[in-house]
Parts: structure tokens; sequence; C-alpha cells
């Protein structure tokens, strides 16, 4: 039997990054839905804007497309 180290470390290596990359993704999507008061400061009933609403949107969007890349990966 005969292990090849090199695609093993690739592999190990592309799986972890994309696991926190996408893990980054979905916490800073988030964030950015809970608004200004997530910090620890008193919440005054702010709540996120728009924009943030939309990249949050777009973090999430990323998240989806990846793990359904992956799936596709694996399938085929």
């Amino acid at each position: 039997m005969h292990i090849d180290w090199n695609a093993f470390g690739e592999v190990l290596l592309v799986s972890f990054g994309t696991a926190v990359g996408v893990m980054v993704l979905f916490a800073f999507g988030t964030a950015l839905l809970a608004g200004p008061g997530a910090s620890g400061s008193p919440a005054d009933g702010a709540t996120a804007g728009a924009g943030a609403r939309a990249i949050a949107g777009l973090c999430y969007l990323a998240c989806a497309g990846v793990v359904l890349y992956g799936l596709y990966v694996i399938v085929s």
C-alpha cells in the first residue's frame, strides 16, 4: 500500500482553508445582521441597515455556494 503524502497534504490544506473560510464568512454575515448593539453595549433597538443585510445575504449565499459545489464534487 502506497500513500501519496503530497496529495494528502494538499487535500488537508485545501479542506482546512475552505472550512475556515466558510466559517469566517458565516460569522461575518451573522455579525452584520446582529446590528450595532451586539458588541456588548446596551442595545438601543438599532437593527442592521439595508446595506448590512445585503452584504450578510451575499456572505450566506457564498457559504451556500461552497457547500453546493462540495456536494457536486462528491456526487460526480
